[in-house]
């Protein structure tokens, strides 16, 4: 998408096409505009002065390890044993023995 311009009807093509949606000619321009509002919104956030604010990559961080509202607590975050692969895949309904097979469900 070009920045300069906006998105174009193009662009809204062809990310219906990318999301597998089907937009009838009446929805490409409503679509068009919406996405235009929404980078135009994101051009205005681009704009605040960050500067100094600290990065908040992870809530949990924040919360760590403290009992909130309702009462529950995050879990730590620390290597646990998996599951046995063994075990799992002989309760799959279909396995290749390493993986799950799954019937296909989207066609295009």
């Amino acid at each position: 998408m070009r920045e300069e311009t906006g998105v174009s009807l193009e662009d809204v093509r062809r990310v219906a096409e990318l999301a597998n949606l089907e937009l009838t000619a009446e929805e490409e321009p409503r679509m068009q505009r919406d996405l235009n509002a929404i980078l135009g919104h994101i051009a205005q956030l681009n704009e605040l002065d960050t500067e100094g604010v600290p990065a908040m990559a992870q809530v949990g961080e924040m919360l760590g390890g403290v009992a909130h509202d309702r009462g529950e607590m995050l879990r730590l975050d620390e290597v646990r044993p998996s599951l046995d692969r063994v075990q799992v895949m002989a309760s799959a309904p279909d396995t290749d023995g390493r993986f799950f097979k799954v019937p296909k469900v989207i066609e295009r």
